[in-house]
Parts: C-alpha cells; sequence; structure tokens
C-alpha cells in the first residue's frame, strides 16, 4: 500500500488554489499504473515521490500524460513531507525530468526554487490566437514549451473565454495569459490553459510564473513580486527572481489522506 494525500496548494484555505494528489511510495512504481492512479484521481496534476539516497526523485501525471514540471504538485509534496512524514530536513531536494529542484520553508510558506527561462519575444501563431477569441496581446513570446500572452488588462485576463478544443491542437504544452493589477491588491495576474495535457484551465500554476518571472521582473524593475492566478478558484504566490532561477513562496492545507490499496504495476 502507499500513502496518498489531497493538498490544496498556493492558498492558506482548503478548498481553494490548485488541488492535487501525493502518492508517497517506497520505491519507483510502473509508469502505467502512476498513470492509471492519476486518471483515477482526475485531478490537473498527480505528484509519486520516493526516496532515492539524500534526495525524493519526484513524477508528475495529469489525468493523460507524464509532465516535465509541475509547480502546485510540488509545493503539495513538499507540504506532506514535512507535515505527515514529519521529514526534519530544512531544505527539501526533488530529482525530477527538470532537473533538480529545491523546497525551503518559512515558518507555513514553502518557497520552491525553480529554473526561471528566459521568454523569447515571438509573434503569436494565428491558431492560438483564433482560440482565445482574437485577443490582440500587448506581448507574445514563448518560454520553453509555454507561450506567454500579455493583455493589456486585469480585465480582460479575468474575462477571457478560450477555446479548449483550438487551443489543444495549439504548438505548445499550454498558454499563459497575463497583466498587470492595475488595483495595486498584486502586482501581476494570470490564468493558464493547457487543454494538450488534458487541464483546460489549471487553478494556480507554479511552473507558469516561474516562465514569466523574467520578462515581469524586467517589465517592473522588481526582483520580488506579488502574483494572483485568476482562475475560478482562485491562488496567490510571491515571486522572487534570482538570476536565471526563482523562488516560488506558498502554503498548502491538506484536505484529505488514506491509502492506496490497489496492487502496484
Amino acid at each position: 500500500m502507499s500513502l496518498l494525500f489531497g493538498v490544496d496548494a498556493f492558498t492558506d484555505r482548503p478548498f481553494a488554489g490548485n488541488p492535487a494528489a501525493v502518492c508517497v511510495l517506497a520505491s519507483p512504481a510502473d509508469p502505467a499504473w502512476m498513470q492509471a492512479l492519476a486518471a483515477e484521481m482526475n485531478l490537473s496534476e498527480t505528484a509519486f515521490l520516493w526516496p532515492e539516497g539524500s534526495a525524493w526523485r519526484l513524477r508528475w501525471f495529469t489525468p493523460r500524460v507524464e509532465v516535465d514540471l509541475c509547480g502546485h504538485a510540488t509545493l503539495a509534496s513538499a507540504h506532506v513531507l514535512w507535515r505527515h512524514l514529519e521529514r526534519s530536513e530544512p531544505r527539501l531536494v526533488f530529482e525530477t525530468r527538470s532537473g533538480r529542484l529545491f523546497a525551503t520553508r518559512e515558518g507555513e510558506r514553502i518557497g520552491l526554487d525553480f529554473p526561471a527561462p528566459a521568454a523569447v519575444a515571438a509573434t503569436l501563431p494565428d491558431e492560438i490566437a483564433a482560440a482565445l477569441g482574437g485577443a490582440r496581446p500587448v506581448w507574445s513570446g514563448r518560454a520553453e514549451d509555454d507561450w506567454i500572452v500579455v493583455l493589456e488588462s486585469a480585465a480582460a485576463v479575468r474575462t477571457l473565454a478560450p477555446d479548449p478544443g483550438r487551443l489543444a491542437r495549439a504548438p505548445a504544452r499550454g498558454v499563459v495569459v497575463t497583466a498587470r493589477d492595475e488595483s495595486g491588491a498584486y502586482d501581476v495576474v494570470s490564468r493558464f490553459f493547457a487543454p494538450a495535457v488534458g487541464v483546460d484551465e489549471d487553478p494556480v500554476t507554479g511552473s507558469a510564473h516561474a516562465r514569466m518571472a523574467r520578462y515581469w521582473a524586467g517589465v517592473l524593475g522588481r526582483d520580488r513580486l506579488r502574483a494572483y492566478q485568476a482562475s475560478p478558484r482562485g491562488g496567490a504566490l510571491e515571486l522572487e527572481l534570482r538570476g536565471d532561477r526563482v523562488l516560488l513562496w506558498g502554503r498548502a492545507v491538506t484536505v484529505w489522506s488514506g491509502r492506496v490499496t490497489a496492487a502496484l504495476g
């Protein structure tokens, strides 16, 4: 049997932020079994972790595919290790398909040390613009396998109604739509759409913020930013840019816990 937890990430209260399932294993499992469990969970991500030397191997699955990077499920995994497995180390090390990642904590806050790739300006493909309802970006570019689309206002981000079917055919993992927050409550707002990997709209996306951190730091002229992902559930993050890496700060809340009784593959 394996331990299984349901955690809401990037929030300080249950039923908000981004839910992830975290499955703690004693040793590696068959990827087909992990994919089947992720489909059973039917959340944007299910994380699987097991000890590997002094670190933890961490893999992430949507209901349809394994992905290279997921911020909220990493935050949820760190929360589980510190809160429920009573790990005492001040910094957790995760070995992943995106390289070595780190988690630190300050009280109830958890900081994820992620790579922050530069976003390269590029003309938004017509199929993505059409899927976004003909949105006209102030700026667009690509960071790794995501497109970043900057709109003229936070209101335009909040009211956007994309076509998931058309976006699923776009040449990208997902699309980050973002803008400055004119209200002053946050520095930036965003939404993230990734129907190509089975997630029409993700509630709160750490990896998307890592990929737009350098863009917004350059535009706003500072390395510390307050961000809000304006999905129906919503969630808040703090970004702390450190060269080509970024600390993503957030909180997490456990909603349920149990055990997986189905045999490992």
